[in-house]
């Protein structure tokens, strides 16, 4: 009975080498030597210090009754446009924002077909227009 199992162990192994190659069928401690312990223990010693580093910022803080994490507390604000103050809303207000500093709206009114004007400085002056 034993006889047989071994057979077929041996005819999966060579079938599996046959399709996948013969590293497939080879024991993993073949090949390990003192140079890959240490460099698999470097790489694990790594790998720990980033999870401990990472789990700091998974601290919960009580803040009125509610945990929250330090990585929310810690987010910068959300920015707004410095032309008229209004939030980002469309994905098209956070190119205009990188791009130009300013949302959407402000890019169509004051600065489309205009860029070298706003490149050079140039800025609406909204209290004069509000008047």
């Amino acid at each position: 009975m034993k006889n047989k199992n071994l057979d077929r162990i041996a005819a999966i192994e060579k079938a599996i080498a046959e399709k996948y190659g013969e590293e497939a069928v080879r024991n993993p401690m073949k090949d390990w030597d003192e140079e890959k312990e240490k460099q698999y223990i470097s790489q694990m010693k790594e790998l720990y210090a980033k999870n401990s580093s990472n789990s700091s910022w998974q601290e919960k803080i009580d803040i009125n009754g509610i945990k929250v994490t330090k990585k929310l507390l810690n987010k910068e604000p959300l920015y707004t446009c410095p032309i008229c103050g209004a939030f980002p809303k469309k994905s098209m207000d956070d190119v205009c924002l990188l791009k130009f500093d300013c949302c959407g709206t402000c890019y169509i009114q004051y600065i489309e077909g205009r860029e070298e004007r706003w490149q050079k400085g140039w800025r609406p002056n909204l209290k004069e227009e509000n008047e």
